[in-house]
């Protein structure tokens, strides 16, 4: 079994000298690079479950390396840390070891790679021989090896959702479990959205759609693991007013997310900011396409009468039950625009019944002055009749392009 080593350092060169050092004693090695500056801190219930043992470069994270290892090495079943620093002094509390990082002697970095490695056998083995090891894997009825429970997020109409992490991947993620079994239900359909879900996301590589890690079944439950965002949603984010730039910006992201979506013959129908997270870096990523739906199986369904969506966010076909297409997606993109620009939504009601016939009836809103210079972008993707909008979402990228240099010329 490979030797799975996790090197928190900013600078790539650095990690791959590390690297090589490894490679000149040890065959089966797995490094993964961890950047605190493009990354962040670690979830405060990190423990690295999936590594071997864990580098930390002292001039990394604003040159807080003693900080981290602080905070680390005080975290239960945290691997042994090699610390490597400017100056070759003797290893500070949370550190089995201390190297100068730009003159590492081989043969005592062989060494204090080989102590770690006991080291973590040695702690693993006795962690495994308690009883209570078994909850940690624990979700409700079911076991997932493999998954850390951390804590429940929230529980949805099938499925329940969890923080947790992954000793495979090294990585704080969310698992989603569908929370019936569905050889034993009424109803296959809670699960088949569940699968479709899945199915969709494996297909989307792209920066600003969620990352999916894994899918199974245990104990015929079945579950997601997919990527997770300590910076929260959009809804959140649009607490406090956003500039221009970023709004532009911001729009343009979730623009390329339904192109990639669009692409594979599908909708999301269910857009709106809570569906929209960010990343650290502040890049916005897509998630919950429980609802979403192959456009040509699209007719089938607003036949049955049946509608998906928030009523804040429908185009006015969605919410009449009518057939719908991509251009309904780049209408609940419109909703959002708005409300970015203005922190307000263009229609609101007592009931829901009321806001969808405002979609469908009242006056498209305008703007404020200082940024009604946007108004035919926004306008267009409000159009009550889906001709009237922007044809796809690479069409209303290319519209953002010249907006974008306008904001910046007039911040500037």
């Amino acid at each position: 079994m490979a030797v799975r080593v996790l090197s928190i350092t900013d600078q790539q060169e650095f990690g791959r000298l590390l690297e090589h050092h490894m490679s000149t004693f040890m065959d089966d090695v797995e490094f993964t690079r961890y950047s605190p500056a493009q990354r962040g801190c670690f979830h405060e219930a990190y423990v690295a479950a999936g590594y071997d043992l864990v580098f930390l470069d002292e001039q990394s994270v604003a040159g807080q390396g003693t900080d981290w290892l602080a905070t680390l090495s005080q975290r239960p079943t945290f691997p042994p840390i090699i610390l490597f620093s400017l100056q070759a002094t003797a290893a500070p509390q949370g550190a089995l070891a201390c190297m100068p990082r730009d003159r590492i002697a081989n043969r005592q970095f062989a060494s204090a790679v080989r102590q770690a490695l006991e080291q973590r056998k040695r702690d693993t083995t006795a962690h495994a021989a308690r009883v209570e090891v078994e909850k940690r894997y624990r979700f409700g009825d079911v076991s997932i090896r493999g998954q850390r429970l951390i804590k429940e997020l929230g529980t949805g109409g099938t499925s329940k959702v969890y923080l947790t992490e992954s000793e495979r991947a090294g990585e704080i993620m969310v698992l989603k479990v569908l929370s019936h079994n569905p050889d034993m239900a009424a109803s296959t359909e809670g699960y088949d959205r569940f699968l479709q879900e899945y199915e969709l996301l494996a297909n989307m590589k792209h920066p600003n759609v969620v990352r999916i890690y894994d899918f199974g079944v245990a104990d015929d439950h079945a579950f997601i693991a997919m990527e997770y965002f300590p910076n929260g949603d959009l809804r959140a984010r649009m607490a406090a007013p956003l500039s221009v730039q970023s709004t532009l910006k911001y729009v343009d992201q979730i623009a390329r997310a339904l192109t990639a979506v669009h692409q594979l013959g599908v909708m999301h129908r269910d857009l709106k900011p809570g569906n929209i997270m960010l990343r650290a870096d502040d890049s916005l990523a897509l998630i919950d396409f429980g609802v979403a739906k192959q456009i040509e199986d699209t007719v089938g369904m607003t036949a049955a009468g049946t509608i998906f969506g928030t009523p804040y966010y429908m185009s006015p076909e969605q919410g009449h039950g009518e057939v719908v297409d991509e251009r309904s997606d780049l209408y609940s993109l419109g909703v959002m625009f708005y409300e970015m620009l203005t922190q307000r939504r263009p229609y609101s009601g007592a009931t829901p019944m009321q806001v969808i016939y405002q979609h469908r009836n009242a006056p498209i809103p305008d703007l404020p002055a200082e940024v009604a210079w946007l108004e035919p972008v926004v306008h267009r993707l409000l159009a009550k009749q889906p001709k009237h909008r922007y044809q796809s979402a690479a069409e209303l990228i290319s519209s953002l392009g010249l907006l974008r240099l306008m904001a910046g010329t007039a911040a500037n």
